[in-house]
């Protein structure tokens, strides 16, 4: 039932416009793999080729050794959910569910018995009898999950499926599919341009640019050490700041506004050498201290949340970030106080000029070339 996926050199064009150049991915057996990245830059077009509903005008693509190019989409037994859930309104929850078992002309019992079976897995089974109009977002979101299973595919496509649901229900359905995916053990491929739920659901992610994959790897290490500046911006919130390597003796140092240093034992041997850089520093990555070194900034404004304050402020030499700090008991930054920006430099990251590569140490990509 489930089944490892490559994709060898794909080339998707419309016309004299191609969207995927050149696109090789190798999907694992039974992992959650997420396409992530912005609107356009060819996500669903993936997906569509995946499934059989777009053409591959280069390229192959395998399920497990079996090129399937050509092989018509009601062939390649896979279950497929949608952004608009695309459950049938004039069928009650069971006949929606039930509905490709029937297509495939399976006995009474056995499409009773599997109906059921994935009614009460994904807690509809208390709605068997109702219409989809009767129905809340998350629960027709259910049905369609619970229609796409029961067939057993050998893959589950889904394409941005809670992205027309409130704030609550996507947090409350993106554990469901997680629970659900790793219950049932099949190899999904998910859409989505939300970097935040790609994080709470996958196993692992590609983030896609342009047509071309950036960089593929688990959540921990997209954030925590991403490829390129693309996906350091794409993944998580960061600020960006310039800055220059210098070799202090055999010890690269970071040097940041106003002659801020940073020793950076973690620079791979090849980027050694004194160079402008461009560095990553997550909100959390500051510490704001009320003097010593550092960089200079004055505080703008600042955002209580609880458990964390957000403060934003302007350095010496114009530059805006955001700081996240926890929270303290007895006061908040006022705006207008000058304060000084230290980094954790085991956290942050440096990236070369053109932000093209990460010059640190643990930088690991999935990424197949060609």
């Amino acid at each position: 039932m489930s089944v490892n996926i490559k994709v060898k050199n794909a080339v998707k064009k419309y016309g004299d416009n191609t969207v995927i150049p050149d696109l090789s991915v190798d999907i694992r057996e039974g992992e959650f793999f997420t396409l992530l990245g912005p609107s356009g830059c060819g996500k669903t077009t993936l997906l569509r080729m995946i499934a059989g509903f777009n053409s591959i005008e280069g390229g192959d693509i395998y399920f497990n050794d079996k090129r399937i190019n050509d092989l018509d989409p009601a062939k390649r037994n896979i279950g497929m959910v949608f952004q608009n859930y695309a459950i049938f309104p004039h069928l009650s929850v069971r006949d929606n569910v039930a509905f490709g078992l029937k297509q495939r002309k399976l006995d009474k019992a056995t499409i009773r018995e599997q109906t059921d079976k994935f009614m009460k897995l994904m807690h509809i089974d208390e709605f068997a009898d109702r219409m989809p109009e009767r129905l809340s977002g998350g629960q027709q979101q259910r049905v369609a999950l619970a229609r796409a299973l029961v067939i057993q595919p050998d893959v589950l496509l889904m394409d941005e499926p809670l992205s027309n649901l409130d704030a609550k229900l996507r947090v409350e359905m993106r554990a469901v599919i997680k629970e659900i995916q790793h219950t049932v053990g099949i190899t999904t491929v998910y859409v989505t341009h939300d970097q935040e739920e790609a994080m709470a659901v996958s196993d692992r992610i590609a983030v896609m640019n342009l047509g071309e994959i950036q960089q593929i790897g688990s959540p921990k290490t997209l954030y925590q050490r991403p490829a390129n500046l693309f996906v350091s911006s794409f993944i998580g919130r960061t600020n960006i700041l310039q800055g220059k390597l210098e070799m202090n003796g055999e010890t690269p140092e970071l040097v940041l506004e106003g002659g801020y240093r940073v020793p950076m034992e973690n620079v791979q041997e090849k980027y050694r050498y004194d160079a402008p850089v461009q560095v990553s520093v997550r909100p959390e990555e500051f510490v704001i201290s009320p003097d010593g070194e550092g960089v200079r900034a004055v505080i703008d404004d600042s955002v209580f949340l609880g458990l964390n304050t957000h403060y934003f402020v302007t350095t010496a030499e114009g530059v805006k970030a955001e700081i996240v700090q926890e929270s303290l008991i007895d006061s908040i930054l006022p705006a207008g106080m000058a304060v000084t920006l230290q980094v954790k430099r085991e956290k942050i990251n440096v990236l070369t000029e053109d932000g093209s590569d990460n010059i640190l140490t643990g930088v690991l990509n999935d990424k197949q070339e060609g």
